[in-house]
């Protein structure tokens, strides 16, 4: 436990270096879960390490993402509720590195509290772990800042980075893509990591009952929903690469379908999505009604159901569809591919 490494002059100033080795002797269980081969190195280092397992990768690249978990964390905070929001972290990272095909190989963490309180750190990283577990990464560094007088001591913030790697040969772009191919949508969770700005102005979480159970919602809390994980969707995406040529994908998150759609779509081809064949979640009728909202608003700020889209051919459907069926998905088509100088329309 580092026993020789106390300052009591430092610990008067707001900061507990002991906590944070106390937070890492918690979370370690949780870190195991996550070793995959390739992982070079044990927690506490001052890098992470990884070995390259490129068997059957010709050109080798690796992909990138970071993101966070937004607003969203004021739910966490308000439900005292922390073993979940590492999940929407994971999430936000490696959806967006599977968009070109690239199979996630591991994730570091940042947490930046205002007081190291190691159980609850603990309950964040656990989170982390199994969004880690559920994309096949490795957690293999992370860092958890105490930072008095810059958070309040019961808040936090937490941003994840992540890399992977993809065939240069087998990226996802959309050369191939054209008029007639499918649109596959993903079910959502629910809102998952992006518009809470938004939601918690219009469900005023801060002041009103969120803990009571929702006729509309189930019978699950407003709380409950809102805090429910962001899906990852990596293992069925990779298993359908495998089979089939997929032209293009998007996750759906800040921006809706309007911002986000158009993002795997190259000019002259546009989205035509059916309105009504869109499984709109509970959550987002309740949301647009409480808050006024317009429907043009709701899909162009939150998933609406649907977080993530497939491209591909029509002659390649019904065994893409079948593919995610399996892995346990419960795909739907929600449109097609037109000539278009519109990026989408929603009809």
């Amino acid at each position: 436990m580092h026993e020789n490494s106390r300052s009591d002059v430092y610990a008067a100033a707001g900061v507990d270096i002991t906590a944070g080795y106390k937070a890492v002797e918690l979370m370690k269980k949780h870190i195991a879960r996550t070793m995959v081969p390739g992982v070079c190195s044990d927690v506490g280092g001052f890098g992470g390490l990884f070995e390259l397992d490129l068997e059957g990768i010709r050109k080798p690249v690796l992909v990138s993402g970071t993101d966070g978990v937004g607003t969203k964390l004021k739910l966490a905070f308000l439900l005292n509720k922390h073993d979940t929001v590492g999940i929407d972290c994971v999430a936000m990272c490696v959806n967006d590195i599977i968009c070109c095909g690239a199979k996630p190989l591991f994730f570091l963490d940042y947490i930046a509290c205002g007081k190291n309180y190691p159980e609850k750190i603990a309950d964040i990283v656990s989170g982390i772990c199994e969004g880690c577990v559920q994309s096949g990464a490795a957690l293999i560094g992370g860092e958890t800042a105490e930072m008095p007088g810059f958070y309040p001591v019961d808040e936090y913030d937490l941003a994840g980075y992540c890399t992977g790697v993809v065939d240069k040969d087998a990226i996802i772009d959309n050369k191939t893509m054209e008029a007639g191919d499918v649109i596959i949508a993903l079910p959502s969770s629910g809102v998952h990591s992006n518009g809470f700005s938004l939601v918690r102005k219009v469900f005023d979480v801060e002041h009103a009952d969120i803990t009571s159970p929702v006729p509309e919602l189930g019978g699950r809390s407003i709380g409950e929903t809102l805090l429910t994980p962001t899906r990852i969707y990596v293992k069925p995406v990779l298993a359908l690469t495998q089979k089939v040529r997929v032209k293009g994908i998007s996750h759906i998150t800040g921006g809706g379908f309007y911002e986000n759609i158009p993002r795997s779509i190259p000019k002259g081809l546009g989205a035509r999505i059916e309105r009504s064949k869109i499984k709109v979640l509970p959550i987002f009728d309740l949301l647009a009604k409480k808050g006024g909202i317009s429907e043009r608003d709701m899909f162009n700020t939150f998933n609406m159901g649907v977080g993530m889209s497939i491209i591909v051919s029509a002659a390649d459907a019904d065994t893409a569809l079948r593919i995610l069926e399996e892995q346990g998905e419960k795909p739907y088509i929600i449109g097609e591919i037109v000539a278009s100088d519109e990026p989408i329309a929603i009809i």
